[in-house]
């Protein structure tokens, strides 16, 4: 039991990191910048729940994509941890705020949902990738695998919450502190791309794991 409490805890700070749910603040407040409350909370509630559908599709179905296509998934977990280190270093280097767009205040609260905000920032390339490593049919049973999506939804609850707290979290730690959190968040996410790395290739070399 303890084994897999700190194999969900993992998880956690995996999908924690991926999905980063400080570094979507940006973005929301870019998006429900000028509207009324209610619509603040539309944005905020759709933005998650299309998240959630988007990656529960390629927990579903992600592995079966790849086996139809005939791509070994150590072939791509070696992929997508080079991807996901790509995307730190944009978490890491990259710009931190997303510019108010005049093009976003005229979206209906359901289209500025869907995007920027479900996707990419919450359902970004790195998190669809890390819910199908963490759900690799080869390695977990499909009790474990739905605690995985337990796992997931914990985390998008966390992002809902924070949105719907958006401003006093903006107010208190202002746009220089939400931007550090982006980047340390960013280096972790590093280090555990460049594992996944090392766990593939060890796996595909028949290598002890350094």
């Amino acid at each position: 039991m303890l084994a897999v409490l700190q194999d969900k805890f993992s998880e956690f700070l995996t999908l924690a990191v991926v999905i980063d749910p400080l570094g979507s603040l940006p973005v929301f407040l870019a998006v429900a910048a000028m509207r009324p409350p209610e619509e603040r909370r539309t944005v905020a509630v759709h933005a998650v729940l299309v998240a959630f559908f988007v990656l529960l599709f390629f927990i579903v179905g992600g592995q079966f994509i790849l086996a139809g296509m005939g791509v070994p998934l150590t072939a791509f977990q070696i992929s997508g941890g080079i991807v996901l280190f790509l995307f730190a270093l944009s978490m890491i280097f990259g710009p931190s705020e997303v510019a108010e767009d005049e093009n976003l205040a005229k979206q209906s609260p359901r289209q500025a949902a869907v995007f920027p905000l479900a996707i990419p920032a919450i359902a970004s390339p790195g998190a669809m990738l890390a819910v199908v490593l963490l759900t690799d049919d080869s390695r977990h049973r499909i009790d474990d695998q739905a605690l995985t999506v337990i796992v997931l939804i914990v985390v998008l609850l966390i992002q809902l919450g924070l949105f719907l707290v958006a401003e006093k979290i903006e107010n208190l730690i202002g746009t220089a502190g939400t931007s550090v959190i982006s980047r340390v968040m960013g280096t972790i996410l590093a280090a555990v791309a460049v594992s996944e790395v090392l766990d593939g290739l060890s796996t595909w070399l028949n290598l002890p794991l350094p």
